[in-house]
């Protein structure tokens, strides 16, 4: 099995992507490697408009947190108040760091490579995806918008061009 931390180490520095679908494993495999780095781990899910902004996320996250931290400046961003199905009005910052670590669908896509680091992939077999979602706690409130956000990551989501690709286990 591969180094990931040691393979990122020899990388440029921030941001960090962990990318695939959801079910993958990215969260849990971000914060692993957030903590082998010693680095932050920030979330697409707070740049979501709802359950229908997987593709405006990306320019956000280009603007509010890759193309900053890469320029060596503090990452800002306003977060999806999911509750209330609007942005948040405050501001969160991060700032740089040597690495960090940006997780979730669409952080390594296509308009976010050229201010990254090291951009990796979840490869995970769709069934393994499928028993992860339905054991999570949020799956209630995520599966009547399943189909919505599987055809917005399909649309999207791709392991071409990452760095790494990382194969998942069940």
């Amino acid at each position: 099995m591969i180094d990931v931390a040691g393979f990122v180490k020899g990388r440029p520095g921030p941001p960090v992507t962990v990318d695939g679908f959801s079910g993958s494993g990215k969260t849990t495999f971000a914060a692993e490697l957030g903590r082998a780095l010693g680095a932050p781990v920030l979330s697409m899910e707070e740049l979501y408009a709802g359950w229908d902004g997987l593709a405006a996320a990306v320019p956000l996250a280009v603007e509010w947190i890759a193309a900053p931290l890469a320029a060596g400046r503090a990452a800002r961003w306003r977060p999806w108040d999911w509750t209330r199905d609007v942005r948040a009005e405050e501001w969160r910052t991060r700032q740089p760091a040597p690495f960090v670590v940006l997780e979730g669908c669409g952080a390594g896509a296509a308009a976010l490579r050229p201010y990254t680091g090291t951009s990796i992939w979840l490869e995970c077999p769709p069934e393994v995806r499928d028993r992860r979602l339905r054991a999570r706690e949020d799956w209630p409130g995520y599966a009547p918008f399943r189909e919505r956000w599987s055809a917005q990551e399909r649309a999207l989501l791709s392991p071409a061009g990452a760095d790494l690709v990382v194969p998942g286990t069940g």
